[in-house]
C-alpha cells in the first residue's frame, strides 16, 4: 500500500510540474517590488496574489486571456497573453496611479470630497447588503516576524530554540486554503487545507473575514479596541473625520476619486489615510487605511489595512485581496507581520439549502493540516518568499528532530532550570517530553500564610498532569495535584488528593475525585484569597476567613453536549469539626481590635458542633444558539449572541455516613452582555433562588452572598464590594440578586484633555439583592478602569434597607480576578 500511495503522489506531482501556469513578478517604475499585488483573468473570479517579494503564479487551462494586475495606489495594467505547454513568463511593471485635480470649486467652504462622501454614505447600506450572501474560495497567510527582542524578559533567557541566534526571524507562518460561506450574519468557514510552520499536527489562522468598511463600526477584536472603530463612511462619520480630495484618474472609463482621510481628533477610535472612491457609483475602489495609538488603539504600535476590490458582475465589485499589516513594540521586543486574504471564484448572488448553516462555524477536514509539500505546490496561489521555503524546511527538520529522545533529554534540562528567587515568586513547571507530562509547583510565597486559627500556615502543592496521546490538539488527559497542610499554632496536619481525568473525542467530559483532610471556608466557594487575608490579619487583626476542618470525599461529572448543553452531577461527604483560634499574634497590634472568633459570629452564638454532611448536586448550563469550531478529533464552544442559563440543584440527605443533614435548595441565574460598540459594553448576570425545605440545614450549608471587606475587589460580576462576609447568610424560602456594570470603554474621558492621552474607561453599575422587605441591600458604584493598562478603581456606596450605609474605594485588577459568573 505504502509503494501504491508513494506512486501515486509522484504521478500527481509530475502532472502539477507540467500543469499550464503563468509565473511572474511585479515591480514599480523604479524596479522596486510591489507586495500583494493583485493579479487575475479579466472577466473571471479566478486569480491571485503576489507575495511580498512581488512574485506570483496563476495556475491556468491553455488559450488566450487578458491578465489583470493590479496594486493599491498604482495604474492597473492589461496585458494579453496566449498560454499553451508549461510555464509561461509575465512581469508587470506598475506606475503610480497619477492623480488630476481640476479648478477646485470649493462649496459653502468645504472640500469637494465632503460631497462625495456623503453620496457614498448615502449608498452604504446598499452595498453591504449586495454582498450579503456569497461563497468564495479564501487563501490566507499570516506571518510574524522580529526585527529585534531582549536576551532576558522577567529573568527567563529568551530562545526560540531554533539554533538561530540572530534578531530578525520569522516566529510564525501559516497558511490556510478554506471554502468561506455567508449569509448575512450566518457564516461557515471550511478549511480544506492548512500549514502551520514548524507544527506538523497545528492548525493554521481559518480567518476569512471580510474587513467590510460598509459597516458602521470596524471590529479588529476586543484587546485593540473594545468600542471597535468608525468607518470614514459610516452613517455619522461628517462628525468625526477631516476629507481633502487630492486628485482623481481613471480606470476602465470609470472615474475614481482619491481622498484623504483624517481624524478631527486625536484620541477616538479613527482611522487615517486614503480612500478610493468611484465616481457617480460610489463604491470603495481601494483603501490604504491605519491605526495608531492616537487612536485609542490598544496592544499595537500601528496597524494597516489595505483593500482592493474588482467586479464580479456589472454592478458587483468584491474584495480582492485584504492586507492587514500589525507592528508591535513593547518591553523590548519588536515585531511586525502581515494577514493576506486573497479571494477567488466569488458567486454572488448565491442561494443555499437549509442545512447549509449549522452550529458549526469553522470546520478543519480530517485531512487539512495531513497535505503534503507536493500538494501545496500545487494548490498554493501564492509563491513563497525564499525566506519562508527556508523557515518551513528548517522548522520541519527541527520538529523531527525534538522527537529524538536525546533531544527531548536535553531540551527538558534546559527548560526545567529554575532558581530560588523562581520557585519563590511565581513557580515553575518541570516538563518530561518522552512521557507528554508535567510537575508543577506553585510559587512558595502562594504557600505560606497565617491566620489566627493555624497560625503559621504551610501549604505546599504539587501537581502531575500528562498528555495521554500524541496530539497536542488532544483532549484526553489526567492531572494529580496533592496537598500537605500543617499550621504551627494548631499542630495539625491536612492533606488531601484530587484526581482529574479528561477525555472525549467531540465534546469535553471531566471526572473528578477527591478526598483528604482540608480547612473549608464556612463559604465552600472559598470567596477570600489566604494572602489578602494573611496581610490584613498581621497588618490590622482582620481575620476574614471563617474557617473549619474536615475529612472529606468529593466526585463529579461535567459533561458537555451540543446545542450548548453543560451538565454537571457530583456529591459531597463531610466531616467537619470546629477550628478555633490559638494565637492572637500580629506585626501591628491595636489595642481597640482584636481578633473575632473564627466562625460567622453574626449569625453563630458558638461555634459549630462536630457532624456529618452528605449532599449531591446537580446543575445545567445552557446557552441557545452557540457556535462550534470543529477539529477533526474535537469541538471547541465560541460561545453565541444569546444569555447562559444557569440552574443548580442541592439535596443534603441524612444517614448516609451518618449526615446529619435534611435540606433542599435551587438557584437559577442569567448572565450576558452587550455590546454597545462605541458607547461601551454593559454587563449582567441576575438570579433567584432559596430552600425548598430546612428540616436540618448547618451554616456551611446556607445560602451565601459573596461579601469583600478588603481594600482589594472581589470578581466584580459576582461579588458584592462592601458587604459583610457572612452577615446576610440565610435560609430564606426566596432571594434575588443583581449584578449590573457599564464600562464605557473610553467613551465620554477620549474627550477630557490630559486623561485622554491615559486611554481610561469609566465604569459605572449597581450590586444588590432582597430577602424581604426589611431585609435588602444594594451598592453603587463609579470608578477608572484601564490605569496603567491593568488597574481598575471604584468608589462605592452601599445602602441598606434603603438607607445610606457605608463607602470606600475598591481596587482591582479586572484582567486577573475573573471569578465564578465572570465573562
Amino acid at each position: 500500500m505504502m509503494k501504491i500511495s508513494g506512486f501515486i503522489w509522484i504521478l500527481l506531482f509530475s502532472l502539477a510540474v507540467n500543469a499550464q501556469e503563468i509565473t511572474g513578478s511585479v515591480k514599480d517604475s523604479s524596479g522596486n517590488s510591489l507586495a500583494f499585488a493583485s493579479i487575475f483573468i479579466k472577466g473571471s473570479n479566478k486569480g491571485t496574489s503576489a507575495n511580498n517579494e512581488g512574485r506570483f503564479t496563476l495556475h491556468i487551462e491553455k488559450g488566450n486571456y487578458t491578465i489583470v494586475c493590479q496594486h493599491v495606489g498604482y495604474k492597473k495594467v492589461e496585458k494579453q497573453v496566449t498560454v499553451g505547454e508549461g510555464t509561461t513568463k509575465l512581469d508587470f511593471e506598475l506606475a503610480v496611479q497619477g492623480t488630476t485635480l481640476a479648478e477646485v470649486i470649493v462649496k459653502n467652504g468645504e472640500d469637494p470630497a465632503y460631497a462625495i462622501i456623503r453620496n457614498a454614505i448615502a449608498k452604504r447600506s446598499f452595498y453591504y447588503r449586495q454582498t450579503e450572501k456569497y461563497k468564495t474560495r479564501v487563501y490566507t497567510k499570516g506571518q510574524m516576524r522580529t526585527r529585534d527582542f531582549p536576551k532576558k524578559f522577567m529573568g527567563q533567557k529568551i530562545d526560540f530554540e531554533d539554533g538561530d541566534t540572530s534578531k530578525k526571524k520569522i516566529i510564525y507562518l501559516s497558511e490556510t486554503l478554506s471554502d468561506f460561506t455567508v449569509d448575512k450574519d450566518q457564516q461557515k468557514i471550511e478549511v480544506i487545507s492548512s500549514k502551520v510552520s514548524g507544527q506538523s499536527d497545528g492548525f493554521g489562522l481559518a480567518a476569512p473575514n471580510i474587513i467590510s468598511f460598509y459597516r458602521e463600526n470596524i471590529s479588529f477584536g476586543r484587546s485593540l479596541n473594545p468600542r471597535g472603530f468608525i468607518s470614514p463612511i459610516s452613517g455619522n462619520a461628517l462628525n468625526y473625520y477631516r476629507y481633502k480630495l487630492e486628485g482623481t484618474y481613471f480606470e476602465d472609463g470609470r472615474m475614481v476619486n482619491h481622498i484623504l482621510v483624517t481624524p478631527k481628533r486625536k484620541y477616538e477610535p479613527l482611522f487615517s489615510g486614503y480612500m478610493d472612491i468611484v465616481d457617480q457609483d460610489w463604491r470603495i475602489h481601494s483603501l490604504n487605511l491605519q491605526l495608531t495609538k492616537t487612536a485609542s488603539m490598544e496592544l499595537l504600535d500601528t496597524l494597516r489595512i489595505e483593500q482592493l476590490y474588482r467586479p464580479v458582475t456589472n454592478d458587483t465589485w468584491f474584495l480582492s485581496t485584504q492586507v492587514i499589516y500589525p507592528a508591535i513594540k513593547m518591553f523590548g521586543f519588536d515585531g511586525y507581520g502581515s494577514f493576506l486574504n486573497v479571494y477567488t471564484d466569488v458567486e454572488l448572488p448565491v442561494s443555499f439549502q437549509k442545512k447549509t448553516f449549522t452550529h458549526t462555524i469553522i470546520k478543519y477536514l480530517d485531512s487539512a493540516n495531513k497535505r503534503s509539500d507536493e500538494y501545496w505546490q500545487v494548490n498554493r496561489p501564492v509563491p513563497l518568499m525564499n525566506d519562508e521555503t527556508r523557515d518551513y524546511v528548517k522548522k520541519d527538520s527541527l520538529e523531527k528532530a525534538r522527537k529524538d529522545p536525546r533531544y527531548l533529554d536535553s531540551l527538558d534540562r534546559i527548560r526545567n532550570k529554575t532558581s530560588f528567587v523562581s520557585l519563590l515568586t511565581v513557580g515553575k513547571s518541570f516538563s518530561f517530553s518522552k512521557t507528554r507530562s508535567e510537575v508543577s509547583l506553585p510559587a512558595i510565597l502562594e504557600e505560606v500564610f497565617f491566620n489566627p486559627a493555624e497560625g503559621l500556615v504551610l501549604s505546599p502543592t504539587i501537581t502531575w498532569s500528562k498528555r495521554l496521546d500524541s496530539t497536542i490538539s488532544s483532549r484526553r488527559s489526567i492531572s494529580i495535584a496533592s496537598n500537605l497542610r500543617y499550621g504551627f499554632s494548631n499542630h495539625h496536619f491536612n492533606s488531601f488528593v484530587s484526581v482529574n481525568y479528561r477525555y472525549g473525542k467531540k465534546y469535553a467530559t471531566l471526572l473528578s475525585l477527591s478526598g483528604g483532610s482540608r480547612v473549608f471556608q464556612f463559604n465552600n466557594n472559598s470567596p477570600i484569597g489566604e494572602r489578602g487575608n494573611t496581610i490584613s490579619c498581621l497588618f490590622g487583626e482582620k481575620n476574614r476567613i471563617k474557617s473549619y476542618e474536615a475529612r472529606f470525599l468529593r466526585g463529579s461529572i461535567r459533561k458537555t453536549f451540543g446545542e450548548g448543553i453543560v451538565l454537571t452531577g457530583g456529591f459531597q461527604f463531610q466531616d467537619r469539626q470546629a477550628l478555633d483560634n490559638t494565637t492572637d499574634f500580629t506585626l501591628r497590634d491595636r489595642k481597640s481590635r482584636a481578633y473575632t472568633p473564627n466562625y460567622p459570629f453574626e449569625i453563630m452564638a458558638t461555634n459549630l458542633v462536630h457532624h456529618q454532611a452528605f449532599n449531591v448536586q446537580a446543575m445545567i448550563r445552557w446557552q441557545p444558539g452557540v457556535r462550534y469550531i470543529e477539529l477533526p478529533d474535537r469541538k471547541s464552544s465560541l460561545g453565541s449572541k444569546y444569555p447562559v442559563f444557569t440552574l443548580q440543584y442541592v439535596q443534603g440527605i441524612p444517614n448516609i455516613l451518618g449526615s446529619d443533614l435534611k435540606y433542599s435548595k435551587w438557584k437559577f441565574a442569567i448572565s450576558d452582555h452587550f455590546n454597545f460598540r462605541l458607547y461601551g459594553r454593559f454587563r449582567y448576570r441576575i438570579g433567584i433562588g432559596g430552600f425548598l425545605n430546612t428540616d436540618s440545614v448547618q451554616v456551611p450549608d446556607y445560602d451565601h452572598f459573596n461579601g469583600n471587606t478588603s481594600t482589594l475587589a472581589s470578581a466584580y460580576l459576582n461579588s458584592f464590594q462592601l458587604l459583610p462576609i457572612y452577615q446576610f447568610s440565610n435560609t430564606a424560602r426566596f432571594y434575588a440578586l443583581a449584578h449590573l456594570e457599564h464600562n464605557f470603554n473610553g467613551f465620554l474621558t477620549n474627550k477630557i484633555p490630559g486623561i485622554r492621552r491615559l486611554n481610561l474607561y469609566l465604569v459605572t453599575g449597581l450590586n444588590g439583592f432582597y430577602i424581604n422587605s426589611n431585609r435588602y441591600y444594594y451598592e453603587i458604584f463609579a470608578g477608572l478602569d484601564n490605569i496603567l493598562k491593568q488597574v481598575r478603581v471604584d468608589f462605592v456606596q452601599s445602602f441598606l434597607n434603603g438607607r445610606p450605609w457605608q463607602n470606600s474605594i475598591r481596587i482591582g485588577l479586572p484582567k486577573f480576578n475573573r471569578g465564578r459568573g465572570e465573562e
